[in-house]
């Protein structure tokens, strides 16, 4: 029996091509683009692709302003460019790459039980006040074979990890300012939002509409 061709109108409804293929509608978005405003902080902004649609944050970042893509991560500056996900740590959540665990030289049970809590607990600003990460931690490795610091290490006698990330913060006026490390911050509400979506592999896009350090 002779199969009749299928009305052009239906062809591009159903996504396929002539030859009866299923065609891309192009690349895949970045599961979190950020777009950081040199020129006023307050307006540098996160969207999260999720369903029905996307939602959009307000994020705060480096003290020292914004590095140029494909550089190595410098205390103070939030770089650009394209990372992934490569760990998700919150008190109750524990996800990262087998490679980076093998690099701890910890124990999975370990990093799970303790890697959170000690980052936490470290009171980066002097000021007495702890739990500076809030109540997340998105860590974000460059796609870039660029060498980064990237380490883990003890630090005021507890056992942590550094990295470039997304985070939470015990203070949701520090959003929306350059104030941090060279993470990117944004409040609790929206850190639980991520952490909804978010999971290991994600790519994570950061752009900036102003100048950057080389």
């Amino acid at each position: 029996m002779r199969v009749g061709l299928l009305p052009v109108g239906l062809v591009a409804l159903l996504g396929l091509s002539a030859c009866g293929v299923i065609q891309s509608n192009g690349p895949a978005q970045p599961t979190i683009s950020i777009e950081l405003d040199a020129a006023d902080p307050a307006k540098s902004e996160g969207t999260l692709q999720t369903k029905p649609a996307p939602v959009s944050f307000q994020v705060g970042y480096g003290r020292y302003g914004i590095a140029c893509a494909d550089t190595s991560f410098r205390e103070g500056e939030t770089p650009l460019g394209t990372f992934k996900v490569n760990a998700i740590l919150t008190p109750d959540r524990f996800e990262m790459d087998p490679a980076l665990i093998k690099q701890s030289g910890k124990s999975k049970a370990y990093l799970k039980e303790n890697l959170f809590k000690n980052m936490s607990a470290i009171d980066f600003k002097g000021d007495g006040e702890t739990g500076e990460y809030g109540n997340g931690y998105i860590s974000l490795e460059p796609l870039s074979d660029t060498e980064q610091p990237f380490k883990f290490n003890e630090y005021d006698g507890k056992f942590r990890w550094y990295s470039f990330a997304i985070h939470g913060t015990n203070d949701k006026s520090r959003v929306g300012q350059r104030v941090t490390g060279g993470c990117i911050n944004v409040d609790d509400a929206t850190m639980g939002t991520l952490l909804k979506s978010v999971k290991l592999g994600d790519e994570v896009v950061v752009n900036s509409d102003g100048p950057c350090n080389e």
